[in-house]
């Protein structure tokens, strides 16, 4: 059985490694790899053992050898784990490895952090010219959630929008630099600060 993993969950990827592969396995870095080199690392067999524990890290990566990986899915007798820190499913190795029985994939994915959502929500009100539905929206939150973490979130949302060139995303990291000072240093409540900041990015 081959296994590959992907996703950006690093560590439990890392957990699944060793519970597959246990402690003693062998890591082989893709990047160094020769199509010479497949037959031996997926047929051979040890001195020690015919059954060997293979990692293999970013082997779609090297388009050369990904491309003649099917080739030799069914007969290797090896615990194999690929595992990706990129995987194009448009690849059409990709579609060939996902009919082949002998090849299981697996996603580990970070959970997403269920405030983001929200944030987005509430700052794309503010930033269509809604901020007294921002405002609103925000009320709704306020008893369950953290101000300054908040503020985090809408300070990436706004360079997000500045990555785009958005032409109103100066201001509002202009408008949210200044909250978060006031925030630091003033004895404001931290939710009157964002919401009044809300409203000056609502602003036309």
């Amino acid at each position: 059985m081959i296994r590959v993993f992907y996703g950006d969950d690093r560590v439990a990827a890392q957990k699944m490694v060793v519970r597959q592969l246990g402690e003693d396995y062998e890591a082989i870095e893709a990047e160094n790899l020769t199509a010479n080199d497949m037959p031996s690392l997926f047929l051979g067999v040890s001195l020690f053992a015919e059954t060997r524990a293979i990692l293999i890290k970013d082997l779609s990566s090297n388009k050369e050898c990904w491309e003649l990986l099917p080739k030799f899915v069914a007969e290797c007798p090896h615990n194999v784990v690929i595992w990706e820190t990129k995987l194009d499913k448009r690849s059409t190795t990709y579609k060939e490895l996902s009919k082949d029985k002998n090849v299981e994939f697996k996603e580990f994915k970070l959970a997403e952090d269920p405030n983001s959502k929200v944030v987005f929500d509430i700052f794309d009100a503010a930033f269509r010219g809604d901020g007294a539905a921002a405002v609103k929206m925000c009320e709704k939150i306020e008893t369950t959630n953290d101000p300054f973490m908040f503020m985090g979130l809408m300070t990436t949302q706004a360079i997000k929008k500045l990555q785009y060139n958005n032409s109103r995303a100066p201001r509002a990291l202009k408008v949210l630099a200044a909250a978060d000072l006031d925030m630091k240093s003033t004895s404001l409540e931290p939710w009157t600060i964002i919401k009044m900041a809300l409203l000056k990015i609502g602003g036309k």
